[in-house]
């Protein structure tokens, strides 16, 4: 049977215990013994829709891979910082999760995309597309499982991780390029205060305005909002909110209600306080702070952190 569950949590009485959780498990995310690798290209000869030669116009991947002290193949997690589509949040919202991922034996890859103004959509999602199938052609070296390729995204960046879980392909079996004829659809999302709609009252405004600017035709902004999009191919997913953050914790309660639908394994939280952008919520005494521990047992009952025998 499916197990599809909403917890609206109002635990004052609990926030000490959970903060303290979540801390110590910050705390061994910070001590894991890690390999990170220097930003890779996605595309070495050059990124699809570049406008030039600068770093802004080479979206890279940043390989983050735990001890090897573990037999088995990992699981691994495409990262996507949120920043409005404006900026990216690189460290609480790239690097610490990285790290966060490591402690539990999870490779973490940290996603550099392309950036409104300067560019708009079909940019992000083709670099968001291009590094999944990335982690997957590298399966072998990183001992990554191919079959547990997810991503975790924060904000804006959990629209464009909500969008490679809504817009995915098996990839193209006549493309030159071998990483191109990798599927692109991740095994699992967790969507930390993310931004999905980009119709109705609930809707970022900011965001939607950096990733399709001023005028964006009906079609697009239908297109592009992903509760409208799941279906049962969509992955499993988890989805994190507070309360009273800025980004309408509706954006979550329609997602969640579309894969209820279409009977897709699903969680979501909607703490009672934490506001937007806590990342790990590190040291923070917010009710949000508690989501790492639930992240973490949520990862374990999906089989994604433990070793593949």
């Amino acid at each position: 049977m499916l197990k599809l569950r909403v917890t609206i949590t109002s635990i004052a009485a609990f926030i000490a215990a959970t903060a303290c959780l979540a801390i110590t498990s910050q705390a061994r995310a910070a001590d894991i013994p890690t390999v990170p690798s220097a930003p890779e290209l996605l595309w070495p000869a050059g990124a699809p829709l570049a406008q030039g030669d600068g770093d802004a116009d080479k979206p890279t991947l940043q390989a983050y891979l735990p001890s090897d002290n573990v037999a088995g193949l990992r699981g691994g997690v495409v990262i996507c910082p949120g920043g409005g589509y404006a900026r990216l949040a690189m460290d609480h919202e790239g690097e610490q999760i990285a790290r966060w991922l490591n402690a539990q034996g999870i490779a973490g890859f940290v996603l550099k995309y392309r950036l409104g103004q300067r560019y708009h959509h079909p940019a992000e999602l083709l670099d968001a597309q291009r590094a999944m199938r990335l982690v997957r052609s590298r399966a072998a070296e990183w001992r990554i499982d191919p079959k547990r390729v997810g991503v975790i995204g924060f904000s804006a960046g959990g629209h464009l991780a909500s969008t490679v879980g809504t817009h995915f392909d098996d990839g193209s079996a006549p493309a030159t390029d071998p990483i191109d004829r990798l599927s692109c659809r991740p095994d699992f999302m967790m969507l930390i205060y993310p931004v999905i709609t980009m119709t109705g009252t609930a809707t970022h405004t900011g965001s939607r305005y950096n990733l399709l600017g001023p005028n964006p035709a009906p079609e697009v902004l239908e297109d592009l909002s992903n509760e409208k999009k799941v279906d049962a191919t969509t992955p499993p997913t988890l989805i994190v909110y507070a309360n009273d953050d800025p980004v309408n914790a509706e954006n979550g309660v329609l997602f969640y209600l579309a894969l209820k639908k279409a009977k897709v394994p699903a969680e979501l939280h909607i703490y009672e306080s934490g506001g937007h952008g806590y990342g790990l919520a590190t040291g923070k005494s917010i009710p949000a702070a508690d989501w790492p521990t639930r992240a973490q047992a949520w990862l374990m009952r999906h089989g994604i952190s433990a070793p593949a025998k």
